[in-house]
């Protein structure tokens, strides 16, 4: 096993996702639910660049489960900690079911 139990993705990089902030807020919000609950030896809340899901997201992914979330909004990282990261059950209100293996980007209009 490696140095932490849970590695969890959050995508702030690329065109789309981190255009309107909420990207970084969801990223922002698990970091400090890690951080007060005394579970950061444990857990790891990193930026991820593009995922290839544009215009799904935010994204976050939780690993070792591959557990992908699509769609995430701030009030949405309170669910993830507490249901999947501490309960271990993932929030299935949230789990990304893309249309097809890849890429799955939606044209983002400009």
């Amino acid at each position: 096993m490696g140095p932490f139990e849970k590695h969890v993705f959050v995508c702030t990089g690329g065109k789309v996702c981190p255009e309107d902030g909420v990207s970084i807020a969801v990223h922002t919000r698990l970091k400090e639910l890690i951080k007060q609950s005394g579970l950061a030896a444990t857990i790891r809340v990193n930026n991820a660049g593009c995922m290839d899901q544009c215009g799904n997201g935010p994204m976050v992914v939780v690993y070792p489960e591959s557990v992908w979330y699509g769609r995430v909004k701030p009030e949405d990282a309170d669910a993830i900690f507490h249901e999947h990261l501490v309960g271990g059950k993932p929030v299935e209100r949230l789990i990304y079911h893309p249309l097809q293996p890849g890429a799955n980007k939606i044209p983002h209009p400009k």
